[in-house]
């Protein structure tokens, strides 16, 4: 499905004429949270998420319109599985009308949780052109059902506008090339957390990051917290932690 010019570029004055919060952060950071709350008003969604992922299909950083949108970012990576993984993995959007349709079968423990945050239907887009692959635009809807092909359309146009704006801050040296460093950097905690798990508890590194995961999801807080407790000895997993 192509994009059509026109709409590119009335998707750009949407984010331009976006508001700014004072949260919001510099640069890039702050274009993407505006993105993300000009998507969530734009289209038929209850919220919008962005997550930048590094080659491997590892969470570099994410943004969303609003709270709930944040966590459902979070939560797929807490928990391995959803469909921005998927549709990075897959290089093409990834579009659940039905998410409970979902919950036994695709994503066993991702579905039932972002259900119980109210989302009902899900489409994730792949932020690429050519080879280059960033990361995955996600879009939450409260209600079940697919998107109109015009919704469609801007999802796609939203994405387009989103990875345009991220390659050009990266060749202009103002935004994309620190953030991505600043995110390696928090991954760079989850491996060393991950690895004093293992030696804490002697198992294998898929076992750890799987407590170092399950303990975040019962605990109800951010993978990258957790693991910058476990370094900082704030916090040591036991054999019997979840």
């Amino acid at each position: 499905m192509t994009v059509p010019v026109g709409q590119a570029a009335e998707v750009r004055e949407l984010v331009t004429s976006e508001t700014a919060e004072a949260l919001d952060e510099p640069a890039i950071a702050g274009w993407l949270q505006r993105m993300c709350r000009a998507a969530a008003r734009d289209l038929p969604a209850m919220g919008v998420g962005v997550s930048l992922l590094s080659p491997g299909g590892d969470l570099m950083t994410s943004t969303a319109s609003g709270s709930t949108s944040a966590q459902l970012e979070e939560l797929q990576f807490t928990l391995g599985e959803g469909p921005c993984i998927a549709a990075f993995a897959s290089r093409g959007p990834v579009l659940v009308p039905d998410l409970a349709a979902t919950a036994s079968t695709r994503w066993p423990a991702y579905a039932p949780a972002a259900y119980k945050h109210g989302v009902r239907a899900v489409f994730a887009f792949p932020l690429q052109v050519g080879v280059a692959r960033l990361g995955v635009l996600d879009v939450y809807r409260d209600v079940s059902g697919s998107l109109s092909r015009p919704a469609l359309l801007r999802a796609l146009t939203f994405a387009e506008v989103t990875m345009d704006s991220l390659l050009d801050s990266q060749q202009r040296s103002d935004g994309t090339a620190s953030l991505l460093a600043d995110a390696a950097e928090t991954r760079f905690e989850v491996y060393q957390a991950q690895g004093m798990v293992m030696v804490q508890l002697g198992i294998r590194a898929e076992e750890a990051l799987a407590r170092l995961r399950a303990y975040a999801y019962a605990h109800e807080r951010r993978l990258a917290d957790v693991a910058g407790d476990v370094i900082t000895r704030r916090l040591t997993l036991e054999a019997n932690d979840s």
